[in-house]
């Protein structure tokens, strides 16, 4: 299963107490401070869900689908295989952190193991075997990690993130797995992080530590014992509550780690450096000790830190609840404020309970630039079409992404062009003016799952326009996830209104962005440009809006 000639370390980081306590960030950080040091590393994410990828989940339910440059073509068995190329949305982390794009086959569920082993049973290929969690699933998750760590270039250190809680049903062959392969390759070459919750209870001015040694004690009923705890909180933990943590959890003080509130993420590796975190793996690893080049890291996070004024972006849409539904964008926009040396402040509006242009137009009294977000079908779908409606009225800075850019130009179909009721056949497959339908290759299946025009695509941008002016550039490769587009006849007749097409893919048969001629900034791209930001390589479209939302708010004010 294993190369007998490699010598790759692993970092497995589990978590305990409860989900979203922040593993994916701990795993980017914990990567990051040995990329200071020269190190070459690679990332698996476990998610212990039964489907194959998280394309259909709700990101109300799971935050946003991140969606990777190239496609992954998943084969369980010889006539089955799926494309993959949507993955866990902590891979959007991990990229804005180690500055590589990683391949869809790091994302490793549920669904993947356990279809490969059934498959594989029905082959015949167990020779007549009882098939078991332990070792067939065990085997098959042990197989999958190993064969990121034997691809080229091998990685020094590959970092597994497991999903989830400790205690959790699905989780339960996965650690089992990290158990075997920890005890395969050596103690000395398998560190277990776990990353667990101390709360502080105000009322007795006090942390708690009981819920850590809990969950550390249901890891050591499974047989790994944490070699570092990297301890969430409100604050620092102060040396009582880790000295502590370190006794009945059974490691050294030195390895308690404070992870606490902080009001910049990418300052976590400069914390987890400043505490010895690295200097502690390197020597745990027995890896030749580097000077870490933090300098430039530095200053990436001081750019965020530090701004001159603020800009307000409304962002209607309608995974308003959970931030991290529009967890890249939301990281393309400060990205982005970095490099304007503004500060971000983004408003999420409910388009299904403000869904009326006369109070949308209010509600865009006090905002600089209007984001129109991505999604899919017909909810709130009306008040999004009537925010991007305001957009172009009242001479608003505009950026649609995706779903968002379709919409805005229904709207424009609608208000420029006098074509009552068009719309996007998403919503009404018998509209009259059809604006947006589907893409000839969609019309021929069914099935949801990993079916979309996604992942990595070149797009041909049109010389004179806006968006020729802004990537300074007529080629460039953006990442796409949708099923529906922009119909051409209907976008060219818009054009006596000041619609103009401003990119296409390399057939020229598919829109990939259009934009206002007469309008201070209207732009609408099919792609996601926020999948390619980076926080000291801010994406140069989300660049442009910020700086036209900062111009409109000056013109505002005055």
């Amino acid at each position: 299963m294993k190369s007998d000639n490699n010598s790759t370390r692993f970092v497995f980081v589990t978590g305990g107490v409860l989900s979203g306590i922040g593993k994916g960030v701990t795993t980017a950080s914990i990567a990051k401070i040995l990329q200071f040091r020269g190190y070459k590393i690679q990332i698996v994410k476990i998610d212990p869900y039964l489907n194959i990828d998280p394309g259909t989940l709700n990101p109300i339910e799971h935050g946003e689908v991140f969606v990777t440059d190239q496609t992954w073509v998943f084969r369980p068995a010889n006539d089955t295989e799926f494309r993959i190329t949507e993955v866990d949305q902590d891979f959007g982390t991990y990229e804005r952190f180690i500055g590589m794009s990683v391949h869809p086959s790091q994302n490793i569920t549920s669904g993947q193991i356990y279809l490969s082993v059934i498959l594989e049973e029905r082959k015949g290929s167990f020779l007549g075997k009882t098939v078991q969690i332990i070792p067939h699933v065990t085997d098959c998750i042990k197989r999958r990690i190993w064969e990121v760590a034997n691809r080229e270039p091998r990685p020094d250190v590959l970092l597994v993130e497991v999903g989830g809680t400790v205690g959790d049903i699905e989780a339960m062959p996965f650690l089992e797995a990290v158990r075997q392969l920890s005890r395969e390759v050596g103690r000395e070459r398998a560190a277990l992080v776990h990353v667990t919750l101390v709360p502080y209870f105000a009322a007795v001015g006090e942390f708690k530590t009981k819920p850590t040694q809990h969950s550390v004690r249901a890891l050591q009923g499974l047989g790994l014992q944490p070699d570092i705890i990297v301890c969430r909180a409100e604050q620092n933990l102060p040396d009582s509550a880790r000295r502590k943590i370190a006794l009945f959890c059974n490691v050294p003080e030195e390895r308690v780690i404070s992870n606490p509130d902080i009001p910049v993420v990418y300052q976590l590796p400069l914390s987890f450096e400043d505490q010895g975190l690295g200097e502690t793996l390197v020597s745990f690893f027995g890896l030749e000790p580097h000077v870490p080049e933090t300098d430039s890291w530095r200053e990436t996070v001081k750019a965020l830190e530090i701004h001159s004024e603020t800009v307000t972006i409304a962002m209607p849409g309608k995974y308003t609840i959970l931030s991290d539904s529009y967890k890249s964008i939301n990281e393309a926009l400060a990205h982005a404020g970095a490099q304007c040396s503004v500060k971000v402040r983004i408003e999420c509006i409910d388009t299904e309970s403000k869904c009326e242009e006369d109070c949308l137009r209010k509600e865009f009294a006090d905002i600089d630039g209007v984001l129109l977000t991505p999604g899919f079908g017909s909810r709130g779908v009306e008040g999004m079409i009537n925010a991007a409606a305001v957009t172009f009225e009242d001479d608003i800075p505009f950026l649609g992404i995706c779903y968002g850019g379709q919409l805005g130009t229904v709207a424009f179909a609608r208000k420029r062009m006098g074509w009552q009721g068009a719309n996007t056949t998403e919503v009404d497959p018998d509209s009259l003016y059809p604006v947006v339908d589907l893409m000839d290759d969609q019309r021929t299946t069914d099935e949801k799952g990993g079916t979309m025009r996604v992942g990595g695509q070149e797009v041909r941008i049109v010389e004179g326009s806006r968006l020729h002016s802004i990537y300074g550039l007529t080629e460039t490769r953006e990442r796409f996830r949708h099923r529906f587009h922009l119909i051409e006849r209907y976008v060219h007749r818009m054009g006596s209104e000041g619609m103009a097409i401003s990119a296409y893919d390399p057939t020229g048969k598919i829109i990939n962005a259009v934009e206002l001629r007469n309008h201070p900034f209207w732009i609408g791209v099919q792609y996601h440009p926020e999948f390619r930001s980076r926080p000291d390589s801010a994406h140069p479209l989300y660049v442009a809006f910020l700086r036209a939302a900062l111009e409109h708010k000056h013109k505002r004010e005055t």
